[in-house]
């Protein structure tokens, strides 16, 4: 727990010392005093209000955070399903590439094939052109027509030669064919290749988009958790905080009726003290007038004496001894650490070191606000005092025990626990604060007890 929340203890023990002002007053200072003790209710009521309405406040935060958390998170998974499928095609083409690169290994074969066929052709085309060249071309069919020896022998021929003619027609087209073929199939692989290419460099880049935005998404998820535990340590603080001022606005209520009973006493007292004069001057009034009606009457009084002793024991002795005004030194040991500003950060009170098993005591007459553990303070015990009129609270920290419960009234000198090194201690001290009026969140109430209590 944070050492805000535990000022805000000392300042609930502030408004609960009005209690423990038990001492006979005017009339007017103990309205006064129960005006102070029924504003400050007020005021930590008003206090009260505004860390409840600070928690609900951090609680809407946190359902927010957890809805957009659940919102990022669904985001994510789509993500992560859009990669997952990005993923699978990518694999699908790669599949498909090398199922077309194979196909292009067959058809390179092929190609081979045809790229013979077509060399072979052009060889026979080239020995017919030179043929042709050498006997005159279709002269030389028309001599062999024209050399038929009969109307037979011209039909053979005439059927020879449209033969002839025919397979170099089906030659050159066939030779054609190939070719056509040839560039369709190179043209074919290159396309599909080409577009198979281009679909796996698309997956490419949109899975990199992809794990890009997921990274985002990751980066965001991270950092709406760390405000989420934030949050959550803000809103123990508040409850703590809350707890405090419910506590002391038990204190103070306690510490209004137990000023109420004061006064009620006191007045009964005055009332008793008034009838005993009435009484003691109607006596002495009787006796006046007795003695002058007998003279020569004598009276004699005798005077009793009484003595007192007594012998003064420390209960221990390492205990400081109590002090005879309304402070007295809360632990024996030496001034460790002071008041103010230090390395480590503002200090709101002193350090009193010594080793050990050494008692703390209470400062001053109080009523304990609270007694318990937390996780900075260590075990920690807050008063409120009422001293001269005005309102205080100390703090006593990091003890091995408490030996006095909340709402316990306690007076000074009285032993509340043992000096230890709980919570966030270095060593075995007693951290000591002192506060003047309501507590802050400033901690402007916040003094230095040096010169106030007897250290």
């Amino acid at each position: 727990m944070k050492k805000s929340i535990i000022t805000l203890s000392l300042a609930a023990v502030l408004g609960f010392g009005s209690i423990t002002v038990g001492m006979p007053i005017e009339k007017a200072s103990a309205a006064n005093k129960l005006n102070d003790l029924n504003s400050q209710k007020d005021k930590i009521n008003e206090q009260r209000s505004g860390v409840e309405s600070k928690l609900n406040d951090t609680d809407k935060k946190i359902s927010e955070n957890q809805g957009e958390q659940q919102s990022v998170q669904s985001e994510i998974e789509r993500l992560d399903k859009a990669i997952s499928d990005a993923l699978a095609k990518i694999e699908e083409k790669n599949q498909e590439i090398a199922d077309t690169k194979k196909e292009i290994e067959k058809l390179e074969a092929e190609i081979k094939v045809l790229v013979e066929r077509i060399k072979k052709r052009n060889e026979l085309l080239k020995d017919r052109a030179r043929n042709y060249q050498e006997t005159g071309g279709m002269v030389s069919y028309i001599d062999v027509l024209m050399g038929a020896q009969s109307f037979g022998d011209f039909v053979e021929r005439v059927g020879a030669v449209a033969t002839i003619v025919e397979a170099d027609q089906e030659i050159l087209q066939a030779h054609q064919a190939d070719k056509d073929e040839l560039e369709k199939k190179q043209n074919q692989v290159k396309e599909e290749l080409a577009s198979l290419e281009k679909m796996r460099a698309e997956l490419e880049g949109m899975k990199k988009s992809l794990n890009a935005q997921k990274a985002e998404k990751d980066k965001l998820l991270a950092s709406l958790k760390h405000k989420e535990e934030e949050m959550h340590a803000h809103k123990l603080e508040l409850s703590e905080e809350n707890e405090i001022l419910a506590a002391q606005e038990a204190a103070i209520q306690k510490a209004i009726k137990l000023e109420q009973e004061r006064q009620a006493e006191a007045a009964r007292q005055a009332e008793a003290a008034k009838q005993a004069e009435l009484a003691r001057q109607k006596a002495a009034a009787e006796a006046a007038k007795k003695s002058s009606s007998s003279a020569g009457s004598s009276s004699s009084a005798g005077s009793s004496s009484s003595s007192d002793s007594g012998s003064s024991s420390s209960p221990q002795v390492s205990a400081p001894s109590v002090a005879s005004g309304a402070w007295t030194k809360p632990a024996a040991g030496r001034l460790s650490s002071g008041f103010g500003g230090r390395s480590l950060g503002e200090h709101y009170g002193v350090d009193i070191a010594s080793g050990g098993t050494v008692p703390i005591v209470a400062a001053a007459d109080g009523v304990v606000i609270r007694s318990y553990y937390s996780s900075s303070y260590g075990n920690a015990i807050f008063i409120a005092h009422s001293v001269g009129g005005q309102t205080y609270t100390t703090v006593y920290a990091h003890m091995r025990s408490r030996s006095v419960g909340s709402g316990q009234t306690v007076s000074k000198g009285q032993q509340i626990g043992i000096m230890g090194n709980t919570g966030q201690s270095y060593g075995q001290h007693l951290h000591f604060e002192l506060h003047r009026g309501s507590w802050n969140a400033a901690k402007s109430n916040a003094i230095n007890p040096v010169g106030i209590v007897p250290l």
